[in-house]
């Protein structure tokens, strides 16, 4: 039986996120959409669930499906190594995720949130250089 093809516009957005990734400031920009996709569409789970109602609430809803399946097609489609780049997205999804949460719910991060950021952080950096 023969493997049906993706549909063109899949394969030409494979096609040039592959490029992206072949370059290491094209990853982790990739990797930086890929961390605010996944950021932003919690957030709007997280709005549609305990902060909005009516029409705004199916709104938030619709918003976080199409933010997370987007974030799903970036980190998926293209041929990269994803474990090895692991270190490197928790960190940016990290730093993403208080940024939505600042801009988003006006949430300053307590001093525990940045004491395990900073541990993030640098344990993103052992598993890139290891």
């Amino acid at each position: 039986m023969a493997q049906r093809q993706p549909p063109p516009i899949l394969i030409l957005m494979r096609d040039l996120l592959n490029q992206l990734v072949a370059h290491r400031i094209g990853a982790l920009f990739l990797l930086a959409i890929a961390a605010f996709l996944e950021a932003y569409g919690d957030s709007c789970f997280q709005s549609a669930l305990y902060r909005a109602t009516g029409m705004s609430r199916a709104l938030a809803f619709v918003g976080g499906a199409v933010s997370l399946a987007a974030y799903g097609l970036v980190v998926n489609a293209p041929r990269w190594e994803f474990g090895k780049l692991l270190g490197v997205y928790v960190v940016l999804f990290f730093l993403l995720a208080q940024i939505v949460a600042r801009v988003k719910f006006g949430q300053i991060p307590t001093l525990p949130i940045l004491i395990g950021g900073a541990l993030i952080c640098v344990g993103g950096v052992i598993i890139s250089v290891g």
